[in-house]
C-alpha cells in the first residue's frame, strides 16, 4: 500500500495554492551501498546509501509541492511538532542563534519574552519526553514551532533560524537544531568488533524516511523523502547537502564520499531512487 494516501482524501480539499501530490513510493525498494574507510581514521568505517545520495531530492518548503506533514496545516512543512534538542551543544547553538534574531527575522519573537520583555529559554523551549526520557524541544505556539514564521509575515514564511542564516550568509546547520538541519539525512553510529578483534566505529548515512520517526511516521499525512514532487533538484543530494554531510562525517570522509559518488554517477547507478525515477518520467511527459 502506498503511504500518505490519506492526504488526498476527497473529504479534505487541497489548499488552492498546492498541487495535487503524486503518490509516495513504497518504503522498501533496492538500494546500492558503498563502504569505505575514513581517510583520517582507519578505525572509522563509512557505510553510505548511494541510492539516496544520488537521488534528486530537494527541499520544496514554501512551494506548491510541499503539502506539510499535517494535512490541516499545509504551510507548516515539517515544522508542526517542533524540534527535540539532542544535547548541550545543540542547546548552546540554539541559544546563540536566538541572540542574533530580530523582529524582522522572527515573527513570534514577542511570544518568547517574559513579563519584563526579556527573551527567555522558557519562551522558546518546553520540556517533553523522547524515548521515555525527559527532553527539551522547541516550544509550539498555535499549532507549530515557535520559530516558524507564518504566512503573511513581512520577513517571509519559514524558519526564522534559517532566515537569519541566509541573511548573515551563514551555513544553516550552524544555527538550527540538529534534527532540523540533518533531515532528511539519517546518520547512525555504533561501535562494532571486526573479526580480528579490533573495535571500529561504523557510521551509516542513508535516507530519513517515515520509519525514522518510529511508529508515528506512518501517521504523517505527507512526507517529502518518498514523494516524487520533492525529487526535482538540479543536483544530487551528496552535492546539495555537502556542508551538512561534511559536518556529519568530517571533511576527509566527505571528500572520499564525493569521489565515490562521482564515480558511481559516471558508471550509472543500478538502483535509482524510485521517487527520482517517477519525477523524471513526469518531467518528460510534461
Amino acid at each position: 500500500m502506498t503511504v500518505g494516501a490519506s492526504a488526498d482524501s476527497p473529504t479534505r480539499p487541497r489548499p488552492a495554492d498546492k498541487i495535487t501530490p503524486a503518490p509516495e513510493v513504497d518504503l522498501d525498494f533496492p538500494r546500492e551501498w558503498i563502504e569505505f574507510l575514513d581517510p583520517a581514521d582507519e578505525e572509522h568505517l563509512i557505510v553510505a546509501d548511494l541510492t539516496w545520495l544520488l537521488s534528486r531530492w530537494t527541499c520544496v518548503f514554501g512551494t506548491p509541492a510541499c503539502q506539510g506533514i499535517l494535512a490541516d496545516r499545509p504551510d507548516d512543512g515539517c515544522c508542526s511538532h517542533g524540534a527535540f534538542l539532542s544535547d548541550k551543544e545543540d542547546q548552546q547553538r540554539l541559544r546563540d542563534a536566538v541572540k542574533m534574531l530580530t523582529p524582522q527575522d522572527w515573527q513570534l519573537m514577542d511570544q518568547a519574552r517574559d513579563d519584563k520583555g526579556k527573551l527567555t529559554k522558557k519562551g522558546y523551549l518546553e520540556l517533553d519526553e523522547l524515548d521515555d526520557e525527559p527532553a527539551l524541544r522547541t516550544r509550539r505556539y498555535e499549532g507549530a514551532c515557535v520559530f516558524l514564521n507564518r504566512p503573511g509575515f513581512e520577513g517571509g514564511v519559514g524558519c526564522a533560524l534559517h532566515t537569519i542564516a541566509l541573511r548573515r550568509d551563514l551555513p544553516p546547520h550552524t544555527v538550527k537544531p540538529d534534527v532540523c538541519w540533518q533531515l532528511p539525512i539519517r546518520r547512525t553510529q555504533e561501535w562494532v568488533d571486526r573479526p580480528d578483534g579490533v573495535q571500529i566505529l561504523r557510521t551509516v548515512v542513508t535516507e530519513y524516511d517515515r520509519r525514522g520517526w518510529g511508529p508515528g511516521g506512518a501517521d504523517l499525512d505527507w512526507y517529502c523523502s518518498g514523494s516524487p514532487d520533492a525529487h526535482v533538484g538540479t543536483r544530487p543530494v551528496w552535492q546539495s547537502y555537502g556542508p551538512e554531510l561534511t559536518e556529519l562525517l568530517g571533511a576527509p570522509a566527505y571528500e572520499e564520499l564525493a569521489r565515490h559518488c562521482r564515480r558511481r554517477e559516471g558508471l550509472g547507478l543500478v538502483a535509482v531512487h524510485p521517487a527520482t525515477v517517477h519525477a523524471a518520467r513526469a518531467a518528460e511527459q510534461s
